[in-house]
């Protein structure tokens, strides 16, 4: 490619393409983007850090002459503006190869993988190295509430990335991690979701043993012996591996939950030490163990390691309380796919003993508006003292044969003994809620959406 100075975003106003922008901003290139939906908090981000965002797909916003645009994966070939670039021949490249180019070249790459944990591991490591004086950059999907950003450039060797299994561009549909030659790789583990993508769970198994083929002799690969369908993954291919978990080469022993606080002792080879984390639960354990083992492969010593793992504060959108009023909590949490709703509820239980847990889900992923979990999800809830589904805000494109029931889960969940009412709408959520409220109660939603701002309203009406 010629000397880039002018690149413009095609898709901008997602969390992995806006990130890649503003973080292009940062290093003096001329950035602009355009999105079908201009919508908060991407575009504000994006305003703050004096972006142009055009509203929609346009050939005309290609009139300024780019010397590159960044398409997005969830751009098709006959999108207005994807076709304008292919007919004028403007160079382009996908989000990862960007990423590749402009901000991981010369870096020794982090690449936390999975398909549950990738963004509070990653995040972990991230403070981590950056607690141990290694400056380091990182690209992560989630907003770190010690860096108040997703991403930073970073002076040191290190480049945290968060690799994402989705596929990469119209142009590309292998999966975006597929593009990045780590130095250490962590595998959180494997389960089946993104029904829009993947056909089942052999597929994405597929996808995964692809990636380890890759980076089999390349690196150091970090991987949750808990996950057996990981397992099944590196057996096949009889990689090498250092393993996490309940019973792998780093394990964790007697965790203790008071004052909000997480307490435990960390193994692995060699090593015996204990850490204090603000984290609740087993799941947020797993994570720290992922990045003990990284942190010993470069060398970060103990005390740093224990340091750090003591002053996270966490990741927007991952247990995180958006206000206390009258002793009545309100958390929020992306939590979507069953084994990640069962996670957070069971992590945040021994925190509230003293009030109920009241868990509010809107199922509006791809994959959790489709029926492939309807039998799955009950159980997720049962832990909670009482329940609500709500029906989600957006609508997909599904066969009738294969959508979710969100009325039969409440059925299911109340077989099991648990409380559990369906609703029509966020304001109907709010009006039975707000009057049965009681101090000491902890309300946890759960969505990966906005789910219509119920976090500030539910905070408003409680008396």
């Amino acid at each position: 490619m010629a000397r880039i100075r002018k690149i413009h975003l095609t898709a901008a106003c997602g969390t992995g393409m806006g990130t890649l922008a503003c973080m292009l901003k940062q290093m003096g290139y001329e950035v602009t983007g355009s999105d079908h939906h201009v919508y908060p908090p991407m575009s504000d981000f994006l305003a703050a850090s004096d972006i142009q965002i055009f509203d929609r797909f346009d050939p005309s916003n290609l009139d300024h002459d780019p010397d590159l645009v960044i398409i997005g994966n969830a751009v098709t070939r006959d999108n207005p503006e994807a076709a304008a670039v292919l007919d004028r021949q403007i160079p382009y490249l996908s989000m990862p190869q960007a990423v590749n180019r402009f901000i991981a070249s010369g870096k020794k790459i982090i690449l936390v993988t999975g398909t549950h944990g990738k963004t509070t591991t990653a995040a972990i490591m991230a403070h981590i190295l950056a607690v141990a004086g290694l400056d380091p950059g990182f690209m992560i999907g989630g907003i770190l509430k010690d860096y108040q950003s997703g991403f930073r450039i970073g002076k040191g060797d290190y480049m945290v990335i968060e690799g994402d299994e989705y596929d990469t561009a119209f142009f590309d549909k292998g999966p975006k991690f597929m593009h990045y030659d780590p130095f250490i790789t962590i595998m959180t583990g494997v389960e089946f979701d993104h029904a829009d993508i993947f056909q089942d769970l052999d597929h994405v198994k597929q996808v995964f043993a692809g990636l380890v083929a890759k980076v089999a002799d390349a690196g150091h690969m970090i991987a949750c012996k808990d996950s057996p369908h990981l397992m099944d993954i590196l057996a096949d291919q009889a990689v090498k591996t250092v393993t996490y978990g309940t019973r792998g080469d780093w394990s964790f022993t007697d965790p203790v939950h008071k004052d909000r606080l997480t307490r435990a002792r960390i193994q692995g080879p060699g090593q015996v030490y204990d850490i204090e984390t603000r984290l609740p639960g087993y799941h947020n354990l797993m994570n720290f163990l992922a990045c003990a083992a990284a942190a010993r492969v470069i060398g970060v010593n103990t005390g740093l390691i224990q340091k750090a793992m003591a002053s996270f504060s966490g990741v927007r959108r991952r247990q995180e309380i958006r206000g206390i009023k009258n002793k009545i909590t309100v958390m929020d949490d992306f939590a979507h796919h069953p084994s990640a709703v069962k996670a957070t509820i069971h992590a945040v239980k021994p925190f509230y003993s003293t009030g109920r847990v009241i868990a509010v889900f809107e199922p509006r992923t791809n994959t959790s508006m489709r029926s492939f979990f309807q039998n799955t999800y009950p159980a997720a809830f049962k832990e909670a003292d009482m329940v609500c589904i709500c029906k989600p805000s957006v609508k997909k494109n599904i066969p009738e044969n294969e959508r979710f029931l969100p009325e039969k889960l409440v059925s299911d969940i109340t077989a099991l003994g648990v409380d559990a009412y369906y609703f029509s709408g966020t304001d109907e959520v709010l009006a039975f809620l707000s009057p049965l409220l009681a101090p000491e109660d902890l309300v946890l939603i759960m969505s990966n959406g906005g789910f219509d701002n119920i976090h500030t309203r539910l905070l408003e009406m409680i008396e």
